[in-house]
C-alpha cells in the first residue's frame, strides 16, 4: 500500500521518471477509453506508464483530486474517489468519480486498472 500511496504525490509534482520508478518491468494496464484519446497509450511496463504520465501532464491539468476510500487486502490495493481534470485542448472539465485497482508484488505495481466515467472524458475532449 505504501508504494501506491508514494504515487500520487510524484504525479503531482509533474515527476514522471520517478511515479514510472515505482511499477514493474511488466505491468498489465487498462483504462477503457473511447478511440481518440491521446492520452492513453498500449502499455505494458514501467517505461510504457512514464509515458503516459507524460502524455497525461500535456494533455490534461488536474484541477481536484478526492481520494475518499482505500481498500487494501494482500497484493491488492482499490483507490475510491473523485477527480476534476481540465483538458487542455478543449477547456472543458472531465468531473468523474473513479476506482483504480492496483496490485503491488516485490515493492513494485504490476497492475493498474482505472474506471471512470468515458462517456464524460469523450464529452470534455471531443468538439461536438
Amino acid at each position: 500500500m505504501q508504494t501506491v500511496q508514494r504515487l500520487f504525490p510524484l504525479l503531482a509534482e509533474g515527476k514522471s521518471a520517478g511515479a514510472a520508478a515505482l511499477f514493474a518491468d511488466s505491468v498489465s494496464f487498462s483504462i477503457p477509453h473511447p478511440p481518440g484519446i491521446p492520452w492513453v497509450p498500449e502499455v505494458d511496463s514501467a517505461e510504457g506508464m512514464r509515458t503516459f504520465f507524460e502524455l497525461l501532464q500535456t494533455h490534461v491539468q488536474t484541477k481536484e483530486f478526492d481520494l475518499r476510500q482505500v481498500i487494501a487486502e494482500g497484493d491488492n490495493v482499490v483507490l475510491i474517489g473523485r477527480m476534476v481534470s481540465e483538458v487542455k485542448r478543449t477547456g472543458r472539465d472531465i468531473d468523474t468519480a473513479f476506482a483504480l485497482h492496483t496490485t503491488v508484488r516485490d515493492g513494485r505495481i504490476t497492475r493498474y486498472h482505472l474506471y471512470e466515467d468515458s462517456y464524460a472524458v469523450a464529452k470534455a475532449y471531443f468538439d461536438d
